[in-house]
């Protein structure tokens, strides 16, 4: 009887902490905060959106829930280790395990085809190439295009290179998929059905998704909304999601 226990206390896992966090930025004389005491616990299997308008702090905010920054006050901890106390390699080494990157622009090494696209972080951290190539294969499967995966980034759709940003995203197994305004490129029919495999993700891997966007309609697709106004959580609420 204690297996069900055990799965409910790893789901109540806080992965991302952030504690009385703010982001203040020397313009000449004048400091300017991008954000103000934000507090936020995301914890393992939330599918987390943070919503605002230009200037509302979110790009900073993913910036430092993705540990790619640190703040000038407040504490940040990913998987309960204070970031402050980790030396740059050793930070980077944790964030590499622990968080995958999505980008609006897919950020596609022009030159190399979608598999060598997506092996190549394998590669990277000098995983066996055996290994590297059946899980290279096993996401481009995943998400739908295994029959592409010889084309070249210039050969895909927007949509299609989207997917192989996913599949590069997701081929060392992170725990966090951190997606930055991961439609924003792409026509509205083509966007939705990024969303919708993010969310298969989310279900169906287990994977803990926070997308940064300024789409409240894309906003929907998420578990939990938080909406930032002025480098302040404004709102922060659980959506009844499908």
């Amino acid at each position: 009887m204690e297996k069900p226990k055990d799965d409910a206390r790893k789901k109540d896992e806080a992965l991302v902490v952030l504690k009385d966090v703010w982001k203040i930025y020397q313009v000449g004389e004048v400091e300017v905060p991008a954000l103000r005491g934000v507090s936020v616990e995301i914890k393992k299997g939330d599918f987390v959106a943070i919503v605002g308008a230009s200037g509302s702090g979110k790009s900073t905010m993913m910036n430092l829930v993705g540990c790619l920054d640190t703040p000038s006050k407040g504490k940040i901890f990913l998987k309960s280790r204070n970031i402050a106390d980790l030396c740059e390699s050793d930070l980077a080494t944790l964030r590499g395990k622990t968080i995958g990157f999505i980008f609006q622009q897919y950020n596609l090494l022009p030159n190399m085809t979608a598999y060598e696209n997506v092996v190549l972080p394998l590669e990277l951290q000098e995983v066996d190439d055996g290994a590297a190539a059946k899980q290279a294969k096993k996401v481009l499967k995943l998400v739908g295009l295994e029959d592409k995966m010889h084309h070249l980034p210039s050969q895909l759709s927007g949509g299609q290179q989207q997917r192989v940003a996913i599949a590069r995203c997701l081929v060392g197994d992170p725990e966090i998929i951190l997606a930055d305004e991961p439609t924003g490129a792409l026509d509205s029919v083509t966007g939705k059905d990024v969303l919708n495999m993010l969310e298969r993700i989310w279900k169906e891997e287990g994977k803990t998704v926070i997308m940064v966007t300024h789409d409240l309609h894309l906003a929907e697709y998420a578990h939990n909304i938080i909406e930032l106004k002025d480098g302040k959580i404004i709102r922060m609420e659980q959506n009844h999601v499908k």
